[in-house]
This record gives C-alpha cells, structure tokens and sequence, in this order.
C-alpha cells in the first residue's frame, strides 16, 4: 500500500503535459499581464484591507469543520474500546456505515446548495450533528450507538462536501488556489490537536472519550455555524478572470 501510494504523484507528469489551464485562469494571467497587475505573492494580499475579514472568517469555518471531524471519528474506536469494552471487530460497522452515508449525504447536500445557498446547505447538516451526537455518545447501548453514529454520516460527516466549491467562490481569482490551500491546510493544522486535547479531557478529568467527544463535536458544530453565518454567500457566483486585487 506504501508503493501504491507513489502512484498518484506520477499523474504530475500526465497533468503537466496533457491537462490545459482553466480558461478563466488563462484570462486572468492575460490581463494581469496586460495591466501590468502580476499576483507575484497571493498569500500576503489575503490579509489587505477589504479581503481580511472574508479570510479570517473562511479560517474560522475551515477549522471548525475540522474540529468536527477529528471530535466525530478520531477517538471513536477508542471510545467503544476503553470506555464500554466492546471487541475491535464491532468498531468496523458504524464506521463502515457512516461512511457509505456520507457519502451520499454530501452529494444531496450538494444538490441542495444550488437551491438554498452554500451556507445553509452546510448550516443545516451542522445542527443534525448538535441532535444526533447525545443520543449515541451518551448510550451504552450497542444498537443505539450503531444506529446513531451511522446517522451522523448524514449531518456531521457531510458537512465537508461544499470545502471546494465555497473556498474557490470566496476569493478571487488571482488568489483563489493560494487562499484556498492556505485556509484548507490551516484548518488541518489548528484542529490537528484535537484528538490530543480531547484525550487530555478524557483521561485527566476522568470523564472519559465519549464525553470529551460530545464536548469537542459540540462546540466544533456551534463554531461552525457561526463562522457561516459570519461569512459570505456564494450561490450563484460566476468565476470570471476580472481583476480585484491590486
């Protein structure tokens, strides 16, 4: 699996030769150069005046959904293990489940995004994710649990399906793939300590992994909603190459 994983990166050369450049972008480079405007370093003309607030806004989102991820899946396994002694083999299923449904939920919710906004199609999934975490994180039922961490695939597991097309909808064009891998990797980072404050919470304060999870899951999903609620609407926007940095 290691040496299959080199595999993609070899599509590098096939993009490089073969994949032409998005006409907007094309555009957008001719003008630039035609405007003597060249985006020479995107990342620090983010943080002017005027672009600041949408980009703190989009880091805040950004880390929030990762606090919901790595509250929702990272300690999970642990959970059932440590705190209610189940076997290894029973962690597979709801995973397994969540999973298949988040997958389709993300499509659906996608779908939705066209019709109600970008921020209410992922508003919407978030507060699914405030419901239905008690009702498994606080049972030690077994079936309860299942039933409800496989639900959660269809609100707190797909609240990430909308990250492309809202990050490229957000920023301009000339700094739209520098702001949208700055605020992505980020977000990664910042929620990347996650499973370690939580499995402080759990072991320090002896409450154990499924009250630290509904902690962390909880206000990961108020943060988020938030932070949409604090940023931009995108639906209906058309990515053309016009100039809006200087």
């Amino acid at each position: 699996m290691l040496w299959i994983g080199i595999a993609p990166a070899l599509l590098v050369v096939y993009v490089r030769y073969f994949v032409k450049e998005p006409a907007v972008w094309t555009e957008n480079r001719q003008n630039q150069h035609r405007e003597n405007r060249q985006m020479r370093m995107p990342l620090f003309s983010v943080f002017r005046r005027g672009v600041l607030l949408n980009t703190v806004t989009a880091c805040w989102w950004m880390i929030s959904g990762f606090i919901v991820y790595y509250s929702i899946n990272a300690l999970f396994a642990t959970h059932l293990q440590k705190d209610l002694n189940l076997s290894p083999a029973l962690v597979a299923t709801p995973v397994a489940l969540a999973n298949l449904l988040a997958f389709l939920a993300m499509g659906f919710w996608g779908w939705l995004a066209d019709r109600i906004g970008r921020r209410w199609s992922m508003i919407l999934p978030a507060i699914g994710a405030l419901v239905v975490t008690p009702v498994y994180l606080l049972s030690s039922d077994l079936t309860v649990i299942i039933v409800g961490f496989t639900v959660q695939g269809l609100f707190g597991q797909a609240i990430y399906g909308q990250n492309p097309p809202y990050l490229a909808e957000r920023f301009p064009t000339e700094v739209r793939a520098t702001a949208g891998a700055f605020v992505y990797h980020l977000g990664s980072f910042v929620a990347g300590f996650i499973p370690l404050i939580l499995t402080g919470i759990a072991t320090n304060y002896g409450v154990g992994f499924g009250i630290s999870m509904l902690v962390g899951t909880m206000v990961g999903a108020v943060s988020f909603i938030l932070a949409l609620l604090c940023g931009p609407e995108t639906k209906g926007k058309v990515l053309d190459p016009k100039l809006v940095l200087a």
